[in-house]
């Protein structure tokens, strides 16, 4: 299986076996992610630079629409996929090897942590990864602090209200906020 094969294989929401040669795969990828963030992350970069090397980030191209105050944290980072006009402000984590998908206009508070992996609540299966992809629509503010977990679809336009934990879905054109989150109102 090479690089493309693996991605696809998680986005799909194959499970890995802990300690199997695809577990191996993930390493692989956090080590090469980890090697470009800490050069995105250790120096400040003109907005062009930052874009091109979020883009070896990805793997694929950057809009130039795209902002982000780094530092920016990631496993994987192939499997991020970024719209138009997106801003991601400083300290998010995306665990990304289940897909990340940020829809055009969206904006990422602080310290937003994105988790598109769970392990098993069984302990004999602990060690292993279920990924589960993570949509977030078009034109989605989410705030400071909030956590998105896997499987979780965020609708157009919704707002996630800072330190909220996500573990629904949140429907377009609403706010919601809490622990665990829950509609608070419409727009």
């Amino acid at each position: 299986m090479d690089k493309q094969e693996f991605l696809d294989y998680m986005r799909q929401g194959r499970a890995i076996a802990g300690g199997s040669h695809l577990h191996q795969f993930m390493h692989e990828l956090a080590q090469e992610a980890m090697q470009i963030t800490a050069e995105l992350n250790n120096q400040c970069h003109e907005p062009g630079e930052m874009r091109a090397l979020f883009a070896e980030l990805t793997g694929k191209p950057v809009d130039e629409t795209f902002s982000m105050f780094p530092p920016f944290y990631t496993e994987c980072g192939k499997n991020i996929f970024i719209g138009k006009n997106v801003f991601i402000n400083c300290c998010c984590h995306f665990q990304d090897h289940g897909g990340i998908y940020i829809g055009d206009g969206t904006l990422i508070g602080s310290h937003v942590v994105m988790a598109t992996i769970n392990h098993g609540q069984d302990p004999s299966e602990r060690s292993d990864s279920f990924p589960a992809p993570i949509q977030i629509g078009e034109k989605v503010w989410i705030g400071s602090h909030a956590t998105i977990l896997p499987g979780v679809t965020i609708g157009d336009h919704a707002v996630v209200a800072a330190g909220a934990v996500v573990t629904k879905d949140v429907p377009a054109d609403t706010v919601a906020g809490g622990v665990p989150a829950k509609c608070l109102k419409h727009i």
